[in-house]
């Protein structure tokens, strides 16, 4: 799951004590319009924190150096 910067939705039917309640989405559900570009942003940040870096104008490969080896990832 994806981070989202800001989602709202209606509580579902049976699960809302008040009329016009709605909830803050804190994660991408599956289905959702934005959930492939949020879980691919997080994907993202994570294989960058972890040393691989991106080869200019290729996004489908991430390369990470370690100890004279080369570790490719598509």
């Amino acid at each position: 799951h994806g981070h989202l910067h800001e989602l709202y939705m209606e509580v579902p039917e049976g699960v809302q004590e008040k009329p016009g309640i709605v909830c803050k989405l804190r994660k991408s559900p599956n289905g959702l319009k934005q959930a492939p570009r949020c879980w691919n942003e997080r994907f993202n940040s994570a294989l960058l924190k972890l040393g691989f870096r991106r080869p200019y104008r290729d996004y489908c490969l991430c390369v990470s150096t370690r100890k004279g080896d080369e570790v490719y990832l598509v």
